[in-house]
């Protein structure tokens, strides 16, 4: 017998994930540049999501663990600079491990809204996290944050000024100019409220290569899950076999770069449109810096 998830009174789930033609879109655009690329949303179905979590907790991957200890350390200047009352919106909240701490330190928040593209694991967490704060209003919402299109942060509950999180140096994900559109576009939404970023700090080549390469496999896991998951959605014909995951430190862009290389030369199709590997083409998926 099947029963149904009751959403707790003070959470709201809204829907605005790209449907299948923007992800095919996304997947034939980015396979006709060159060099061949493909947006890091795609990562996140349920599987990427769940890959991205034990990535957080391997020994190699020192960026969430380093910014759980700012917050225990850090966490009442925090709370302190942040002010009383506000509304607080994480991109990409992921597994809201980190915002449920920041909840907790907050004097009087007005408002939690959480914006990620995993529908699966933002429902998940949201009404666990709803849950756990009864008298807070809390908002998922189910969309790509780096998008152009409105997002519906006014019509959240609350009247505090509007605060944004994005930790885990994910805007180093970015290139400097899409960085700072992206900056720019959030700035007008949260209304001049401010935002709280995590930026990590140049380390050594070997910390960072390791970082991106532990040795249980779980971000070659979640690098190649991203085929998986377009193969799923759209029917492509990647053969997962024929291509390995490369992470390293790029030292010209100051940053670490994933890739998918293709082993041998290939055809893979999208939507009947054939696009060719040749032997050790890579398709660039991440950037982190």
């Amino acid at each position: 017998m099947n029963s149904a998830v009751i959403a707790p009174p003070n959470a709201t789930i809204v829907d605005l994930s790209p449907d299948l033609e923007s992800l095919q879109d996304a997947v034939i655009d980015g396979l006709s540049m060159s060099p061949k690329w493909l947006p890091a949303w795609l990562f996140y179905d349920a599987r990427g999501s769940e890959l991205f979590e034990a990535i957080c907790e391997q020994p190699e991957y020192y960026p969430t663990r380093t910014e759980l200890a700012i917050f225990h350390q850090h966490g009442r200047e925090i709370a302190e600079t942040l002010g009383e009352g506000c509304r607080l919106v994480e991109l990409g909240s992921g597994a809201d491990t980190k915002a449920k701490m920041l909840l907790r330190i907050l004097k009087n928040p007005d408002g939690y809204v959480a914006i990620d593209i995993s529908g699966s694991q933002l429902r998940s967490s949201a009404l666990a996290l709803a849950r756990e704060f009864p008298r807070l209003p809390i908002t998922g919402i189910v969309a790509d944050y780096g998008e152009d299109s409105a997002l519906p942060l006014e019509e959240s509950p609350g009247d505090g000024p509007l605060v944004g999180f994005f930790p885990g140096s994910t805007i180093g994900n970015m290139e400097p100019r899409v960085a700072e559109g992206f900056l720019n576009a959030w700035a007008e939404r949260l209304s001049g409220g401010g935002m709280l970023i995590g930026v990590d700090l140049l380390k050594s080549r070997e910390r960072l290569n390791a970082a991106y390469n532990d040795a249980a496999g779980i971000t070659e896991a979640f690098n190649l899950n991203m085929l998986r998951h377009i193969n799923r959605e759209l029917g492509t014909d990647f053969d997962l076999s024929r291509f390995r995951h490369r992470a390293f430190f790029n030292a010209d862009k100051s940053r670490v770069e994933m890739h998918l290389v293709s082993d041998g030369a290939q055809i893979v199709h999208v939507a009947g449109q054939p696009f060719r590997f040749a032997d050790g083409e890579p398709i660039h998926t991440e950037s982190s810096c």
